[in-house]
């Protein structure tokens, strides 16, 4: 079936000297800052060995099957995806510094090389990495080559919604660098690592700094600034937590989303950071329901699902001003909360739900072999409907039965954590979704918590719930519900889907995806007020403590969003949605 290229309405503004150019790491932000973003030399082999001659130009970080690259090819498995450029004249060997090169995500697994030589190689297409790349610099014309292969569904790696062959609830694979690329400049002796804490109850921050090379007891200053506050200055070790007082501590929150800023100081290096005063946690309410509380008062989240897909550019934003216009319109209607839904997003994606005020529960990233859909999809479905609770040990029909995938699954779960754990926006880790790659779930939920005590955990989003975690997870697309109160807080996680499908903006004429169809805006917007007062209002004094709407935009097929995939056309009427969310509360 032909599928018409949509283009969102950021497109046609992107220049080619300057993609994405913001700094991509807010959390950790250095003067130096060299972003290589831009127009690569690509080529696409079926050999290992270096390519003799490139294919082409390529838009980097827009992976070579997204339009706004250039290329607009799928890579296949067995295929070698190769990129060249020379790096800036700026970045040469400077006695006392060393040069270290970022990658944002490349997928699926990435060997890199300056002047030939390997710098390493790195397995996992949704989290970044680095190298020091010092010892392999010229004085000039030094050249960076990057050599990837991405198996996407035909292996264990997790892969998120991508699929070769796209459809329904399984999209475009895309491949290749898909987040900025960049290069500072750093002291022989710097900074590797920052986390920093907010005690809620006891009015102070604690912060845990490494330095790179795991180097302990190097002093190192602190420096707390907000507006109308007198600077708060503190001084730590390294390897050892320093504890901060905040004087009349302003809490962060959808409603006030606060933010102080951090400066720190070790040696030759400095960074500047921010952070916020915020607390989860579940609580018995008055009526001794279970209730996410949120700084010590009852919070209903009402929330909506976000997969991170752009017509143009599949996985990367187009710009930064996209990625806000998502977050903000969702905020305009109403919601506070945004479930990311199996995709790491760029940094700067949560640096702005930050700013903005909207919470985020992040999904990890599934992967495995082949879901068997009979099972996970439609038994489990019926099960749900039953009321029947299925075991995760028949990991052969979830996709889970190499250990190795198993190893991988768990390494990048706790390595997403420990990258957004400063983000005060993440209040919920969501670890399995609708038994897609699903294993010990409890080992798991285990896991998470060991590395983050201060956040919710949803551990089986949907079916296969194995009693643990924080939440009790519900997917509810066909049946009635009513709401009996647990030990854990109920959520409804997934629900809606409520197609429409807006001519000129969507990707194909005659295929619609959703839960249920309809014609006109104002039926649309009729039906969405019938399930919010029929399905949800009632259950919230039952024990329905979140929701979570799917979802924001249109995907390929899938016309089930509140925004068109162009991002042109919001397909509900704006004040009745936010009217809704208005009554969704405690």
């Amino acid at each position: 079936m032909n599928m018409k290229q949509l283009m969102t309405k950021w497109a046609d503004n992107i220049n080619e000297k300057n993609v994405l150019g913001e700094y991509p790491r807010p959390l950790m932000r250095r003067k130096s800052y060299v972003n290589l973003n831009g127009i690569w030399k690509y080529a696409i082999r079926e050999t290992k060995g270096f390519p003799k001659k490139m294919d082409g130009d390529i838009l980097v970080p827009f992976s070579p099957e997204a339009v706004l690259s250039g290329v607009n090819r799928q890579l296949k498995p067995e295929e070698y995806l190769w990129y060249k450029r020379r790096l800036p004249d700026e970045v040469k060997p400077e006695k006392g510094s060393r040069w270290i090169l970022h990658f944002g995500a490349v997928d699926q697994c990435a060997v890199v090389y300056i002047n030939g030589k390997k710098q390493g190689k790195h397995v996992g297409g949704y989290l970044p990495f680095s190298y020091d790349i010092t010892e392999a610099l010229k004085e000039e014309k030094n050249l960076l080559t990057v050599k990837v292969r991405d198996y996407s569904e035909t292996c264990y790696y997790s892969r998120g919604k991508q699929k070769l062959k796209n459809g329904g609830m399984f999209y475009t694979a895309q491949s290749g660098i898909w987040q900025t690329v960049w290069i500072e400049k750093v002291p022989e002796c710097y900074i590797g690592h920052l986390k920093i804490t907010p005690l809620y109850d006891q009015s102070s921050i604690m912060i845990q700094m490494e330095e790179e090379h795991g180097i302990k007891d190097i002093d190192y200053e602190v420096t707390i600034t907000a507006r109308k506050m007198w600077p708060v200055k503190a001084s730590g070790k390294t390897g050892k937590p320093c504890v901060i007082m905040i004087p009349h501590m302003r809490s962060w929150s959808p409603e006030d989303p606060f933010l102080y800023d951090l400066h720190v100081r070790m040696g030759e290096d400095s960074v500047e950071s921010y952070f916020a005063m915020r607390k989860v946690e579940v609580k018995n309410d008055k009526e001794g329901i279970p209730r996410i509380f949120l700084n010590n008062e009852p919070y209903f989240e009402k929330g909506v699902l976000d997969q991170g897909y752009w017509p143009d550019g599949l996985y990367t934003p187009p710009c930064d001003e996209a990625m806000i216009y998502d977050i903000q319109k969702m905020k305009d209607l109403g919601f506070n909360m945004i479930r990311k839904h199996i995709k790491i997003e760029p940094q700067r994606w949560y640096y702005h739900c930050d700013r903005i005020g909207m919470l985020v529960w992040q999904d990890m990233v599934n992967g495995g072999r082949d879901y068997k859909s009979w099972y996970v999809t439609y038994m489990a479905t019926a099960m749900e409907g039953m009321h029947i609770r299925a075991k995760d040990t028949r990991i052969h029909l979830m996709g889970r039965q190499d250990p190795a995938g198993q190893r991988q699954f768990e390494k990048e779960m706790k390595e997403t954590v420990r990258l957004l754990y400063n983000h005060p926006s993440i209040v919920t880790w969501v670890i399995f979704n609708e038994g897609w790659g699903q294993f010990q779930t409890k080992k798991m939920t285990d896991i998470v918590r060991a590395e983050d005590p201060y956040r919710l955990t949803d551990s089986a989003s949907g079916w296969f719930d194995q009693g643990c975690g924080d939440i009790r997870s519900i997917h509810d697309y066909f049946f009635p519900l009513h709401v009996t109160p647990e030990k854990r807080v109920t959520a409804l996680t997934e629900f809606g889907g409520y197609s429409l499908q807006i001519p000129k903006h969507s990707m194909y004429e005659k295929k619609v995806y959703g839960y249920k169809k309809f014609k006109r805006k104002r039926e649309l917007t009729a039906g969405y007020e019938k399930l919010i007062k029929k399905l949800i209002i009632p259950n919230i004094s039952r024990g329905l403590s979140a929701t979570v709407y799917t979802q924001l935009s249109d995907i390929e097929e899938e016309v089930n969003g509140i925004i068109s995939y162009d991002r042109k056309i919001v397909k509900m009427d704006e004040k009745t949605v936010k009217k809704l969310n208005e009554k969704l509360h405690f």
